[in-house]
């Protein structure tokens, strides 16, 4: 039990002896422990050797333990330490390992997806087992399904993980679509929309990307999609995702559970008033000076202005009223 601390088998028996004991000499180790005399004193002169037992009477021919906290807790500490070095070691060489093994074996980094079916398979299976977040780039015209056939993603949102998707313009045309969106963002999805998307994708859990190798499919042609596991090229589609989600203008609906008009302005003249005030850069606590409000109130609705826009910053909210033509 003890040889972690160093002691071997015969030192660790007389130890626990003379912790028992609290004194003995050569010969009652041996009859004690069932060892000749040579192997209990030569047990004995290890022990000294280890700070683990000391000489006591003048003869000096019987032994005291050394306490076990004064004799093993130093020993303990050291073995601690090595241990945690050596563990560092090992999850540093790990890291060096995988690394190798990426820039050797590229092949495990990407794995091509012949076939509709492979590719529906897929992308049902990373849907079912995602955990956090999945990330969406819907265009128009389906390749292996419609959207509305994509009932992984409604379990998933039921489930608790987080679907931010963009779908383009002419997707939100088409048949059904715009009651499909609607059902998801009632369950949680954050949907938001572009005139145009540069790729079909599917991110999950920022671990694995699935995105078509061509992207225009003819006929009976069969679609060839490429499923991308964590690298720099995994680091690049997720950062084209942000950009894109960063451009994209959420989607709303009307109280009549109509799509609203994306390029129209969604501000009353109140609200326009607010932004051309803020985009000039005149101060929140003169805004509401001006307007009677108090400065609490201003906040409120400069911070409501940032969610339509969904904004971050005010810097944002300007850029997006600009590009929207708000103003």
């Amino acid at each position: 039990m003890l040889e972690v601390a160093g002691l071997g088998e015969v030192e660790e028996r007389a130890y626990r002896l003379l912790v028992r004991a609290g004194e003995a000499d050569v010969a009652d180790l041996a009859e004690e422990l069932g060892l000749t005399t040579e192997a209990a004193a030569g047990a004995l002169a290890a022990m000294r050797s280890a700070g683990l037992a000391r000489e006591v009477g003048d003869g000096g021919r019987r032994f005291a333990p050394v306490a076990p906290e004064v004799a093993l807790g130093p020993r303990l500490v050291r073995q601690q330490e090595t241990i945690d070095w050596a563990r560092q070691a090992v999850e540093q060489l790990t890291e060096e390992y995988r690394g190798s093994l990426r820039r050797r074996n590229a092949d495990r980094l990407i794995e091509v997806l012949p076939g509709r079916a492979a590719l529906r398979e897929r992308l049902r299976h990373l849907q079912d087992t995602a955990r956090e977040e999945v990330m969406y780039f819907c265009r128009a015209g389906h390749v292996v399904m419609p959207s509305q056939d994509n009932t992984e993603s409604l379990e998933a949102l039921q489930r608790g993980v987080a679907y931010r998707v963009i779908y383009e313009r002419a997707l939100l045309e088409e048949p059904g679509m715009v009651a499909n969106v609607a059902y998801g963002i009632g369950l949680g999805e954050q949907a938001r929309a572009v005139l145009t998307l540069p790729v079909r994708m599917m991110i999950v859990d920022r671990a694995v990307a699935v995105l078509p190798l061509v992207q225009h499919t003819h006929g009976t042609t069969e679609p060839t999609a490429a499923l991308v596991r964590g690298s720099s090229l995994l680091e690049a589609l997720i950062a084209l995702f942000e950009a894109q989600w960063e451009r994209a203008t959420p989607i709303r609906f009307r109280e009549d559970g109509r799509l609203a008009d994306a390029a129209a302005c969604p501000l009353d003249e109140d609200e326009l008033y607010l932004l051309s005030l803020l985009v000039a850069g005149v101060p929140e606590k003169t805004i509401a000076s001006q307007l009677g409000l108090s400065l609490r109130t201003v906040q409120r609705r400069v911070y409501h202005l940032m969610e339509l826009a969904g904004a971050q910053t005010r810097m944002q909210l300007a850029w997006h009223a600009a590009r929207e033509r708000w103003l």
